[in-house]
């Protein structure tokens, strides 16, 4: 390259002291751009080796340092994931495992990696949940594959499905100054189902790692498909061997059991008790809609909580079978929930748990995906700490089509932070009412689902940012 003008010397320094990037001297400038992601598997495809897997059929690279670390462990099996034979049988010998079979941990060295602590920052020195929750579910994901691989490379490999997110509570606030462990294993398993119970602890800022309280818990469920036909396959068997897996393994099966009734249970209480309650949510909404300024002032319409945002499916954001991955789609709903919590109470809020998650459909690249989100009603048990229960739906929109399709629910409850309450003295939460029996029906259904559920410990004792 030249050495006058606007150039670099072969010394790779400017001979005048000043590159001109607006192209005052009449030279073009190139400057070369290089990927800062490294490939998920041990060995990236490059454009002069033919023999290596396609580009389209990696994993996408959106992800976080988990999601990559967690494919990379299984890399070797990718090929027979990604190109499987169609011609193969399927799975039929079922094995029998033990929760310790794919039980898989793993470790934040938040305290020692900076760039990694920096990656999972939030604007409070807290752990960004949003990016947790991509995590545990790419955590469950590989949970859920190792309990269910036959090990053999002459058969179809089966489809694994994020069905829902059963619970998912928050105990304790998670500092991106500390360690942090993730982990969890296969607690229960029906016929082409599965449930996985995760793990988040974090020893309190000073003290050993001999103290790793429990932070997090959340309850994952799966479904097997034949990765040809796309109907349910059989998973291997489950055999739990101590006291305590033989307890988690009796509960999931009660919530499995809970989980088959709830629909039938819920269409009937609204039928035949909940129809006094339905008019009187509706009755205080028509307030708002025929006198509002006879109004309570204190009470609010859902439609007036509501935010939205909408995308492009990308393939950056696919996972292992070139659907948008389950965890991107959690990640953002979860972001959308804290900023209409946010916006709803005035002041900080602070996430307490996912009450629900329903994968209705999947979702692929290239799909518009839109988000709609309303505080869906709100708790005053503990006039300290008021629960803001947000609702966030996901639609899958064609508008070429003229049609748009649920694809995910999303259930997050919320409190508010004592600091920030503290600094907006006087400032109240509203009372939430629907203005539609349509709304009104959906808060009754998912209040039900929560009286239903055992009160968790945040519930109980308050939870607070540190």
């Amino acid at each position: 390259m030249a050495s006058n003008g606007g150039s670099y010397s072969n010394g790779g320094s400017h001979s005048n002291g000043c590159l001109d990037f607006n192209g005052c001297s009449g030279l073009s400038v190139t400057i070369p751009v290089g990927s800062t992601f490294t490939s998920p598997f041990e060995d990236s495809p490059r454009a002069e080796d033919e023999a290596r897997k396609p580009l389209s059929l990696w994993p996408g690279m959106y992800h976080s340092p988990v999601t990559y670390a967690l494919w990379e462990a299984r890399s070797r099996v990718f090929d027979r994931l990604y190109s499987p034979n169609d011609d193969a049988p399927p799975q039929s010998q079922l094995r029998t495992r033990t929760p310790f079979h794919s039980r898989t941990t793993i470790l934040y060295n938040f305290s020692t990696d900076y760039i990694l602590r920096e990656q999972y920052r939030d604007p409070w020195n807290e752990v960004r949940m949003g990016k947790l929750l991509e995590d545990l579910d790419a955590l469950a994901s590989t949970i859920a594959f190792k309990h269910c691989s036959d090990e053999d490379s002459l058969t179809r490999p089966l489809l694994l499905v994020t069905a829902a997110v059963d619970k998912m509570v928050l105990k304790k606030a998670l500092s991106v100054a500390v360690d942090l462990k993730m982990g969890g294993a296969v607690i229960w398993v029906g016929r082409s189902s599965l449930e996985i119970q995760l793990e988040v602890t974090q020893p309190s800022f000073g003290k050993s790692d001999a103290s790793e309280p429990i932070a997090l818990t959340a309850n994952f469920i799966f479904v097997a498909r034949d990765s040809k036909t796309g109907k349910g396959a059989p998973v291997n068997r489950l055999s739990p061997e101590t006291e305590r897996e033989k307890l988690l393994y009796k509960e999931a099966e009660a919530r499995q059991e809970s989980r088959k009734q709830k629909n039938v249970n819920d269409r009937k209480e609204i039928e035949n008790g909940e129809v006094n309650r339905l008019e009187a949510l509706l009755a205080e909404g028509r307030i708002f809609c025929d006198i509002p300024a006879l109004a309570d002032r204190d009470t609010i319409l859902l439609r007036d909580t509501r935010l939205e945002n909408s995308l492009i499916c990308q393939p950056q954001q696919r996972n292992l079978h070139c659907r948008i991955f389950g965890g991107f789609l959690m990640h953002r709903a979860f972001e959308l929930a804290f900023s209409t919590a946010y916006a709803f109470a005035g002041m900080m809020p602070c996430f307490l748990e996912v009450d629900h998650v329903d994968f209705l459909r999947p979702v692929d690249v290239g799909d518009f995906l839109r988000f709609k989100s309303c505080v869906l009603f709100t708790e005053f048990e503990n006039t300290d700490q008021p629960l803001i229960n947000v609702e966030v739906v996901a639609h899958v929109t064609r508008p070429e089509l003229r049609s748009s399709e649920l694809s995910n629910k999303f259930y997050f409850t919320f409190t508010v932070c004592p600091v920030a309450k503290a600094q907006n003295n006087g400032l109240k939460i509203r009372k939430v009412v629907p203005a539609t029996e349509e709304e009104a029906r959906r808060i009754l259904e998912h209040k039900q689902m929560v009286s239903r559920s055992p009160k968790t410990e945040s519930k109980k004792a308050g939870f607070y940012r540190v």
